[in-house]
């Protein structure tokens, strides 16, 4: 370390980029230094996947015992406490934010200082008005729900999707604008925790379209009012019912409304320009296949950065700005994200979930792409858990027959996921898809079944 540097590797921020960032430079026997202005953790531990997935996970445990399909096994679902449900998502975070953060910078040894952090010129970074010069910076700050820009939604008290898993008592009813990831997910959470609830948007806008309109169904059976449409404006009647008109003029009410419009970086009081760091026209920071930034000491991962908004890229990120940051002086930059089959979820029930290629991606990127779709009627797994709603696609190059991607809304979708980017990474084809071992009676078993469909679209027995 220079004699003119505090630190090796100063980062604004503690979430996942952020500490894989520091454990790589602690790994490399760097100092380093974690800045936040916030609570420990960043976005998933506090306010995204953790909590959204245990409260997931309880409404579809709610949904089950008073919709399952099974006949001769009653089951009843009563009345919500929703304060009580709040609170032991609170201890879990509380728990994992310890466990997974303030444990781990202890036991790697660096350190985590409270403060807002600003950056003073193109070398200087300063915390509460304190000046640090590090060798390399690394921001990492997130993301945050961003604000529509809907008229009449100042004169409501409306929801994010933080602020409504912080609710202490279940709304009668809620709309919801936004059908993305995150809306969906809100949507299904408190219409399986008993309200009744509106969606107002484009149902899952990034599927596949064969798989979207299975989601369709579900929704529908699940009492969800769908209305594919632009909300225009907010208002209020009588009562303080919430009121969103969408452009054909139609009015969804309901007695709370949850915005879920995407997310936008938190850049808020960095001073970037000061530092001559360029922001892109949707306000996220401008960075090279290395992470750097367009100052050459100054590094940004994650959320912050345009990435993918997933904790595990998030984490991939920081570990490659560490690495390019903290390269020696004669050496350039040389790690890179590699995004080949990165996976998704989305957890609705039945999850959503993808590896790789999208069918239009792949036609866009000049694939000669070949597509198969096994609807779940034909998945054994699905046929004894008696919902065959879903389906699975799989995209491949119709040259190579090397797969390119592979799309699911099915029952634990997500696990199939990880076999899913192993087969794309892999370099695997369909026919070696269709040939490997699969256990019998898994949801993961439907990767082989549509597999064969590239070779034979006949019906064949169940374990054929």
């Amino acid at each position: 370390m220079g004699e003119d540097y505090d630190v090796d590797l100063a980062v604004v921020g503690s979430g996942g980029a952020a500490m894989s960032a520091a454990i790589t430079a602690s790994q490399a026997g760097r100092s380093v230094v974690l800045i936040e202005r916030g609570i420990l953790g960043g976005t998933c531990v506090n306010i995204g996947c953790v909590p959204s997935k245990t409260l997931l996970a309880a409404a579809a445990a709610r949904h089950s015992a008073a919709a399952h399909p099974f006949l001769g096994v009653p089951t009843s679902a009563g009345t919500v406490d929703l304060g009580a449900l709040v609170r032991h998502k609170d201890e879990l975070v509380e728990r994992l934010r310890g466990a997974k953060y303030a444990d781990v910078a202890a036991a790697y040894g660096f350190e985590v200082v409270p403060g807002q952090a600003r950056f003073l010129d193109e070398g200087t970074l300063a915390v509460d008005g304190r000046p640090l010069r590090a060798r390399a910076y690394l921001v990492a700050t997130g993301s945050q729900p961003t604000i529509p820009n809907l008229p009449g939604l100042d004169r409501v008290d409306w929801l994010t999707s933080t602020t409504a898993m912080e609710l202490e008592e279940l709304p009668e009813s809620l709309v919801v604008i936004g059908g993305g990831d995150v809306g969906m997910e809100q949507a299904q959470l408190f219409a399986h925790l008993g309200a009744r609830v509106s969606l107002v948007g484009r149902l899952a806008p990034q599927a596949e379209l064969e798989l979207a309109n299975s989601l369709r169904r579900v929704f529908a059976d699940d009492g969800i009012t769908v209305v594919e449409e632009h909300a225009t404006t907010v208002s209020t009647e009588a009562g303080e019912e919430v009121v969103v008109t969408t452009a054909s003029g139609h009015d969804v009410r309901g007695a709370r409304l949850l915005a879920a419009t995407g997310r936008t970086a938190r850049t808020d009081g960095l001073d970037l320009g000061a530092a001559g760091v360029r922001l892109d026209e949707r306000g996220f920071i401008v960075t090279d296949e290395f992470q750097r930034t367009t100052n050459p000491r100054v590094y940004a991962a994650g959320d912050v950065s345009g990435a993918p908004q997933y904790v595990y890229v998030a984490a991939a990120g920081g570990r490659v700005a560490a690495i390019n940051a903290l390269a020696d002086g004669a050496s350039a930059p040389s790690a890179r994200v590699d995004c080949t089959g990165l996976p998704a979820v989305v957890f609705t029930s039945p999850q959503l979930a993808s590896a790789g290629l999208s069918e239009e991606e792949a036609l866009e990127r000049g694939h000669a792409c070949e597509c198969r779709v096994l609807d779940l009627s034909d998945v054994p797994r699905a046929l004894v858990n008696r919902d065959t709603r879903g389906a699975v696609k799989l995209i491949a190059d119709a040259t190579t027959g090397r797969v390119l991607g592979v799309h699911a809304l099915a029952d634990n979708a997500g696990e199939m996921m990880l076999a899913a980017t192993y087969a794309i990474k892999a370099g695997m084809t369909v026919d070696d898809l269709a040939d490997t071992w699969a256990p019998y009676l898994t949801m993961a078993e439907s990767l082989r079944i549509a597999a064969g469909l590239f070779r034979n679209q006949m019906p064949t027995s169940c374990c054929a």
